[in-house]
């Protein structure tokens, strides 16, 4: 009896994370589609093909469901950016490894979903003004502080010279973040340069990083 309750218990909540992820995947279309204000908790339900009173269950209102999406896409992007960031190998090439860098944190960051999402919130600070924390928090903010643990152990091994392994990561992101981020931000999606262009803007941030911090 006892195995069938647990059967049972697993079964509710697999069907209840499924229903949530469906919630979260609908509002996040509608969002991005039909901004803050266009979207409402109907709409919601009937996309995600779950009753209003479900989606209530989840969510206590559409600025919690908002903050509970933003939160989660801004990390699913650093968990991507990060996540895959080695720690570089005795003797391996340090430029190599700073390019690998930046050109998966450009790739990732400048995805048209990602773009919508940071402009969105951006329109939607004076409403929400813990969504441009919680973006912040999640993206440059969390880049940069896990950048500069890989900077600290490069510095500690003897390939870098850092004193301030957190003013190094900030260097580097806003060097290769800056330019090509205002870009499409400003100038829409089809501003997002290729991955050519990329490539030699990541290029040209290393080699002014490493004059600035390679060890002489």
């Amino acid at each position: 009896m006892g195995k069938l309750k647990d059967h049972t218990a697993e079964a509710d909540e697999g069907r209840s994370a499924r229903k949530r992820r469906a919630i979260v995947e609908a509002a996040t279309a509608l969002f991005l589609k039909d901004g803050f204000l266009g979207t409402n908790m109907d709409a919601v339900a009937a996309r995600a093909q779950v009753s209003k009173q479900t989606v209530y269950k989840h969510f206590s209102d559409k600025e919690t469901l908002f903050v509970a999406i933003v939160t989660g896409l801004t990390n699913a992007g650093s968990d991507a950016v990060h996540g895959a960031m080695p720690r570089l190998a005795e003797g391996g090439d340090v430029a190599a490894y700073l390019l690998a860098y930046a050109m998966r944190q450009l790739e990732i960051v400048l995805t048209p979903r990602l773009l919508q999402l940071r402009r969105m919130v951006i329109g939607e600070v004076a409403r929400f003004p813990e969504l441009g924390r919680s973006l912040f928090d999640a993206g440059p903010r969390r880049a940069m502080a896990a950048f500069a643990e890989a900077l600290r152990d490069l510095a500690a091994r003897g390939v870098l010279a850092i004193d301030d392994p957190r003013a190094a990561a900030a260097d580097f992101n806003w060097m290769v973040m800056g330019a090509p981020l205002n870009e499409a931000m400003l100038l829409g999606d089809e501003a997002i340069p290729g991955r050519a262009r990329l490539r030699k803007h990541a290029e040209h941030s290393v080699r002014l990083f490493l004059a600035a911090y390679r060890k002489r």
